[in-house]
């Protein structure tokens, strides 16, 4: 006769289980970023506007080659 193996059912969680309390400190939310005192924000918000139209730019290049190469 063969024999299975059937795993543990878990005890239940009882109902008397202490919600955990909130830290009595919460920890503050960051600052905004610096550079030499002056806001960061725009400039990040700048280089991504450029790296996405380089990217733009660049799969455009990419098409066109594939387009022209095809032609015969």
């Amino acid at each position: 006769m063969k024999q299975t193996l059937v795993a543990p059912i878990p005890a239940p969680i009882p109902a008397s289980t202490p919600t955990p309390t909130p830290h009595p400190h919460p920890t503050p939310s960051a600052a905004p970023s610096t550079d030499a005192g002056h806001r960061t924000d725009r400039r990040v918000w700048t280089r991504a506007v450029i790296y996405m139209v380089a990217t733009h730019v660049f799969a455009g290049f990419v098409i066109l080659l594939f387009e022209v190469g095809s032609r015969k």
